[in-house]
C-alpha cells in the first residue's frame, strides 16, 4: 500500500485520531533503515494507532558548501516504501509551510553538547536540527517520535531538548541498520562510486575493530579473575590444566587496555584506509560519554559511544557503536 501524502499541517490535523500517533522524521531518500524505524513505530502505535513519516529537507541544518541542493529527493519512492513499512501518512511540507515567515528569528540552541564532534565539524548544524525537530513535533503532535541511533549525537540532543523544554513526547532510539558488509545505511551512500564505497567500509570496520579489541580484553580479564592473584596462582592454574593458556590470558588482560586500546585498534584501520585509492579523510574518531559527548578517560565506567566521521571523495559519512566499560561482559 502507498501512504497518504499530506502537504500541510491543516491536512494532518484534520485526520481523526483514535489511538497513539508515532512519528518518524526523515529527510527523504528512504532506505531500509528508515523502513525499520517505521516498522518499529507501527509496533508502538499499535493496530488502532497512526504512523506518520515526515519528509522534509531542512535548510537550517546545512552549512555553506554542504549538499543541500544535491540532497536526493525521491518522494514517489518514499511514499511507496513508507506505506509498505506500515506508515499511514507521509507529511511532506514545503519550506514555506515549515518556515512561513522565512528563516526563523527564534531558534533552539543545542548548547555545549551541540558544539562537539558533529557540531564542531558543522557549526550551527544542531541548532538547525533541534529547531526543525521542535517545529515538527508541534506540527505532528505525536505521542512517540523515533530516531536512528546512527545519528547518536543528534538523538542525545533531541532527548535533552525534550527533557529540558518539557515536550510531552516519548523519544525512541532504534539501532543502526547495516548492509551485509557492515556499512551503515545512509541516504548519502548513493553518492559513492564502487571504489569509494569500498573505502567507506573502513568506518564500520574501524568501529568493529575497537569493539572486538574491547571484548577480547574484557573476556581475558574475566578469565584471569577466576583464579586469585596469590602465591598459589601457579599451582591453581596447573591444577585445572591451563597453566600456559591461563597465564597468557592473565598477562594480556593486565596490559594496557580500556579506552586507549579501543581507540588504537580503530585508528589502525582508519590509518590504512587513508592510504587507499580513493583515500579516506578522517574528520574525527572519538570515544565519548553519551550524556554529554565528551571524551572518556581510561578509568571510565559505564556506557560509551565510539563515533567516527570521515569523507570519501565528496561524501561525508558518520557511524558509531555503543560500548560498555567497567564490567567483564563483552561490549554491547
Amino acid at each position: 500500500m502507498t501512504a497518504t501524502l499530506l502537504r500541510t499541517a491543516a491536512e494532518l490535523h484534520a485526520r481523526a485520531r483514535t489511538g497513539r500517533r508515532a512519528v518518524v522524521m526523515t529527510m527523504g531518500a528512504l532506505h531500509e533503515g528508515h523502513a525499520t524505524l517505521i516498522r518499529t513505530a507501527r509496533e508502538i502505535a499499535g493496530p488502532g494507532g497512526e504512523v506518520v513519516a515526515t519528509v522534509f529537507v531542512n535548510p537550517l541544518q546545512f552549512g555553506a558548501g554542504e549538499d543541500l541542493d544535491r540532497y536526493p529527493r525521491t518522494l514517489d519512492a518514499d511514499l511507496e516504501l513508507a506505506g509498505q513499512a506500515g506508515a499511514d501518512a507521509v507529511f511532506a511540507p514545503s519550506v514555506d509551510e515549515v518556515y512561513p515567515g522565512g528563516e526563523p528569528q527564534v531558534r533552539v540552541s543545542a548548547g555545549p553538547m551541540g558544539e562537539r564532534l558533529e557540531g564542531a565539524a558543522r557549526p550551527g548544524h544542531f541548532d538547525g536540527v533541534l529547531t526543525v525537530v521542535a517545529k515538527l513535533l508541534h506540527l505532528t503532535r505525536p505521542d512517540a517520535a523515533l530516531y536512528g541511533q546512527k545519528d547518536a549525537q543528534q538523538l542525545a540532543l533531541i532527548r535533552r531538548m525534550v527533557r529540558d523544554l518539557n515536550f510531552g513526547v516519548e523519544i525512541v532510539g532504534v539501532p543502526t541498520v547495516r548492509e551485509e558488509d557492515g556499512l551503515a545505511l545512509s541516504s548519502r551512500n548513493r553518492y559513492l562510486s564502487a571504489a569509494e564505497r569500498r573505502t567507506a567500509l573502513a568506518l564500520s570496520q574501524a568501529l568493529f575493530a575497537g569493539r572486538d579489541r574491547h571484548a577480547a580484553q574484557q573476556a581475558l580479564r574475566a578469565r584471569a579473575s577466576e583464579v586469585p592473584s596469590t602465591r598459589a596462582r601457579a599451582e591453581a592454574l596447573s591444577a585445572i590444566g591451563e597453566s600456559r593458556a591461563a597465564a597468557d590470558a592473565h598477562a594480556v588482560a593486565t596490559t594496557a587496555g580500556g579506552p586507549a586500546a579501543v581507540r588504537a585498534a580503530a585508528h589502525l584501520v582508519l590509518d590504512e584506509a587513508a592510504r587507499l585509492t580513493p583515500p579516506l579523510t578522517l574528520d574525527y574518531l572519538a570515544l565519548v560519554d553519551p550524556r554529554d559527548f565528551t571524551e572518556i578517560g581510561d578509568d571510565f565506567t559505564g556506557e560509551a559511544v565510539l563515533a567516527v566521521a570521515a569523507r570519501v571523495g565528496a561524501t561525508r559519512l558518520i557511524d558509531n557503536l555503543p560500548l560498555t566499560f567497567g564490567t567483564f561482559g563483552a561490549a554491547s
